[in-house]
């Protein structure tokens, strides 16, 4: 009891120093003008200065401003330039869906594991769209394989049924991959 008492007494000293005698907060008092002093700083021309030389040609934009080159004010048309918009045939966007081009594609086969992984030969990271008889997926290379040469890609089940549109004994078909 005289234990617990002395406890908790001496946590009252530290939890509130207030009530221990700590001296309220004041303001800093103001620096004394004595702890100034003055400071020479020579500048001459007997100092030993390294030349300042331009950007080297790393530092160059494709083009660079000269005293005779125009610029156009915000609201003032140009007297010179492009009068127009060029036309581009552009793909019509309500025909269906559109792709980007790939920079490969690869038609082999395809074979499936239930390790829930996309093996190819290409490295981890590569997202891929790989398109069956039954439709396509897009995924994203995280295994390394296919061990066989003649196989393209090893799937995860579900995603190899997914695209092949065969039979559930079936266990290759033909499959083209885009590599993006």
């Amino acid at each position: 009891m005289v234990v617990g008492s002395v406890l908790t007494a001496a946590l009252a000293l530290v939890a509130l120093p207030g009530l221990a005698g700590s001296k309220p907060p004041r303001p800093m008092d103001p620096v004394p003008v004595s702890a100034f002093q003055s400071l020479s700083v020579p500048a001459n021309d007997a100092r030993s200065v390294g030349p300042i030389v331009g950007f080297d040609a790393a530092f160059v934009s494709g083009d660079v401003l000269t005293a005779d080159t125009t610029l156009i004010e915000p609201g003032v048309a140009p007297t010179l330039g492009p009068v127009g918009r060029p036309s581009l045939d552009q793909p019509d966007p309500s025909t269906g869906k559109v792709r980007k081009l790939a920079k490969s594609t690869l038609r082999g086969e395809a074979t499936f594991y239930d390790n829930g992984t996309t093996a190819m030969r290409l490295p981890r990271g590569t997202t891929v769209i790989i398109c069956g008889k039954a439709g396509c997926i897009e995924r994203v290379v995280n295994d390394y394989g296919p061990i066989k040469p003649s196989r393209v890609v090893d799937l995860y089940r579900p995603d190899f049924f997914k695209i092949c549109g065969c039979a559930l004994w079936s266990g290759i078909t033909m499959v083209t991959v885009y590599v993006y």
